[in-house]
């Protein structure tokens, strides 16, 4: 059994290590407070081909295997989760739905303008009444001559309001509910399509998340996405890249915090010491890399699977699960670590501890990870 990444990995990962540490560390906290990724940061990012990372180079993408691509997130992560989830969104999800699921004129037309990051992509499944019970939506969008019309209202949009193209998933057969599912391709700017504002969140502020609305909104029949009524299926294709995409997110929190709280534990005197003298604080630190170096684990095992065209769907809600409450478990840890200053938005562990909260409910809350894991588990 081999735990080693190969070359070409380690350099994927150490080239987005490299990226993160000098371009996004140091920005990460303005990020937070001004609560927005500046348009340049997206540029660089595609000019280094981390907005392509998945597709092949036709299309001018990185063609990186999803092992190298998760490598990638958890450093990004690490240095900036608000900025990570941004763009897994767009290669985990619409990215690799539209090669997969999209016809040759989608592909052409779509997939080289979001590598080049010329637009960028949202993934929208979720409403006000429909989160974990996805197959209860009730936007529709109605066939009509060579367009639909569609009208509802999609909630917790990320990417909402910087995105080019939005992938929502609507109701086209109503009467069959789940099964009644499609996939539509909007672009921005469509007549019917409505932005909301910036959501204010706790935690991955610079994250722009949005609700967004339809009022007859014509979409062409041209930017359907896979067969008509077979949404659910591509929605279910996508779930374990994005459960393992916010694996990677959780591990790259946790170790960043790790990191932080180790620093400080030896700086900080008490009675005469470096706190990490402590057993206290040193079992503390013990726990914390060993939880860290277990979730990375299943993170990695997950990827693999999926990277070899294997089923990974107990592994990859194994590893989301794990990794989302070791995350939590860590940063909180951390801030103890750091006692009252951990409290204090000048120390980075504050944002960690609120950027990893939302770890354990979107993607599938840990709720929804056990019946995953159950299920599976229970099958005859």
């Amino acid at each position: 059994m081999d735990f080693e990444l190969s070359e070409e990995q380690k350099m994927v990962k150490e080239a987005a290590a490299d990226f993160a540490k000098n371009t996004l560390l140091p920005k990460a906290q303005e990020f937070d407070e001004k609560e927005e990724i500046p348009t340049e940061i997206y540029q660089q990012l595609a000019d280094l081909g981390y907005l392509g990372m998945l597709l092949p180079e036709e299309y001018g993408g990185s063609n990186l295997d999803f092992v190298s691509y998760i490598c990638a997130m958890e450093e990004f992560a690490k240095a900036s989760a608000a900025l990570m989830i941004s763009i897994s969104v767009h290669n985990s999800l619409i990215c690799d739905a539209i090669l997969n699921f999209g016809t040759p004129e989608q592909k052409k037309k779509y997939l080289p303008l979001l590598a080049s990051g010329k637009i960028i992509g949202a993934y929208s499944l979720t409403e006000p009444g429909a989160g974990t019970d996805a197959g209860s939506l009730r936007t529709t969008a109605i066939l009509q001559g060579d367009h639909y019309l569609m009208n509802g209202t999609k909630a917790f949009v990320t990417n909402g309001g910087i995105a080019g193209l939005f992938m929502v998933f609507v109701l086209t057969k109503p009467e069959l509910k789940s099964k009644g599912i499609s996939c539509l391709l909007v672009e921005k700017g469509t007549l019917g399509m409505s932005i909301g504002v910036k959501e204010k969140k706790m935690g991955l502020k610079g994250s722009d998340t949005r609700e967004l609305s339809f009022a007859d909104c014509k979409v062409p029949r041209a930017n359907l996405l896979g067969q008509e009524n077979n949404g659910f299926k591509v929605a279910l294709s996508l779930l374990n890249s994005g459960r393992v995409g916010v694996g990677a997110q959780c591990v790259g929190i946790a170790q960043a915090a790790y990191e932080e709280a180790l620093k400080y534990s030896k700086e900080r005197v008490q009675f005469g010491q470096p706190i990490c003298n402590f057993q206290a604080i040193a079992f503390k630190l013990a726990d914390m890399v060993t939880q860290i170096d277990a979730a990375r684990l299943l993170v990695y095992r997950a990827a693999h699977l999926k990277s070899t065209g294997k089923k990974c769907n107990i592994e990859a809600s194994m590893a989301k699960l794990f990794s989302s409450e070791v995350a939590n478990r860590v940063v909180n840890e951390a801030v103890q670590i750091h006692g009252g200053y951990g409290y204090m938005k000048e120390y980075a562990v504050e944002r960690y501890f609120r950027d990893a909260r939302v770890t354990e409910i979107y993607e599938g809350t840990s709720e929804a990870q056990r019946i995953v894991i159950s299920r599976e588990l229970l099958k005859d």
